[in-house]
C-alpha cells in the first residue's frame, strides 16, 4: 500500500465514525461511542495520529481501560485498526487474551474503468431510498448472507428474508437507519427480482472523496449468478458519480477476493480486528 493511499484510508476511518459517534481518548487509543442506537463501533489507535513506533506505545493498561469502558457501555470488546499503521499493536492485543483476525484490503485505481456487470433475466439494480418498500428486506439480507462461511448456494431464501425484515422493523433498526440514508451518509444499492425481493445488496459511506464499499452480500438461494459483482460495480459507479476518487473494501474469503479482482481491485494492506466481533456499520 502506498503511503498516500494508506493516509486516505486512515483518514477515512478517522472521519466516518464521527458522523454517528463521539471519540473518547485513552492514551494512544481511541474508542468511538455511538450517539444514538445502532451497531456499536470499536476501539483502536487514535486514528490519523502517530502511534506505536511514531508516538506513545500502547500498553496493557491502555487496552484494559478501553475494554472496561466497553463493558460499562454494554458493547462488545471490539478493536479495529490498519495493520500497517500500528504494527506492534497485534501482539499487545493478543497478549491480553483477545484473538485477532485479519481482513485484507483491496483498492481500485482511480483511473480503472468499471462497467456494468451482467444480470440474470428479470433482475434490476436500484438505489434504495429511505422510503423504499424494499428497505427492511435489504437491511435484513446481510444477516442471511453472512450467517456462515462460503459462497455456495444455500437454503435461506425469501421466507427467511421476510422474517428477518419484520424483526428489524419491529426492533427499530429500519427507523434508525432511514435518516442516515436521507442525509446521504449511506447509499444502498440492491439487485431485485421481478417481484421486488432483494437478492443482493451493498452500501457505501462517502467522506472527503474516499469510501469503503461494505456489506456486499447475496441471498443464499440466489448465489452464483454474478449478483455480488453487479452490485459492487454499481456502487463504484454511483460513488464515482458523486465525487469519490478512492474506493476500497475488505474481504474475508479468497473466493470473494476473486470477484473483486475481476473488477479491478488490487491488494492494499489489511485491517486487523477482534475475531468474531460484530461487523461495523
Amino acid at each position: 500500500m502506498s503511503d498516500s493511499l494508506r493516509a486516505r484510508i486512515e483518514q477515512y476511518y478517522a472521519t466516518v465514525p464521527l458522523l454517528f459517534a463521539d471519540a473518547e481518548e485513552f492514551g494512544p487509543l481511541r474508542l468511538f461511542v455511538r450517539k444514538a442506537p445502532g451497531a456499536p463501533y470499536y476501539g483502536g489507535p487514535s486514528h490519523a495520529q502517530p502511534t506505536a513506533e511514531g508516538g506513545a506505545a500502547v500498553t496493557a493498561a491502555d487496552i484494559a481501560q478501553v475494554r472496561a469502558r466497553q463493558r460499562e457501555l454494554g458493547v462488545p470488546e471490539a478493536f479495529e485498526w490498519l495493520a500497517e499503521q500500528a504494527p506492534t499493536l497485534r501482539a499487545r492485543i493478543e497478549a491480553v487474551g483477545l484473538p485477532v483476525a485479519e481482513r485484507p484490503l483491496m483498492a481500485l485505481d482511480p483511473d480503472h474503468p468499471v462497467g456494468p456487470q451482467p444480470l440474470p433475466g428479470g433482475v434490476t439494480l436500484r438505489v434504495v431510498t429511505a422510503d423504499d418498500p424494499a428497505l427492511p428486506a435489504v437491511l435484513a439480507l446481510p444477516r442471511l448472507a453472512f450467517a456462515g462461511e462460503g459462497t455456495t448456494v444455500g437454503l435461506a431464501g425469501r421466507k427467511e428474508l421476510s422474517v428477518v425484515a419484520e424483526e428489524l422493523t419491529e426492533d427499530g433498526t429500519v427507523r434508525t437507519i432511514r435518516p442516515t440514508i436521507r442525509c446521504g451518509h449511506k447509499t444502498l444499492i440492491a439487485a431485485l427480482a421481478a417481484d421486488g425481493t432483494p437478492l443482493a445488496a451493498g452500501h457505501y459511506h462517502p467522506a472527503n472523496g474516499t469510501t469503503e464499499i461494505g456489506g456486499v452480500g447475496t441471498l443464499p438461494t440466489a448465489r452464483r449468478q454474478g449478483l455480488a459483482a453487479a452490485v459492487t460495480a454499481a456502487l463504484v459507479t454511483h460513488a464515482r458519480g458523486n465525487g469519490v476518487g478512492t474506493v476500497f473494501l475488505a474481504y474475508a474469503e479468497d473466493t470473494v477476493a476473486r470477484i473483486y479482482s475481476r473488477l479491478g481491485f488490487r491488494p492494499a494492506g489489511s485491517t486487523l480486528l477482534i475475531a468474531n466481533q460484530p461487523a461495523r456499520s
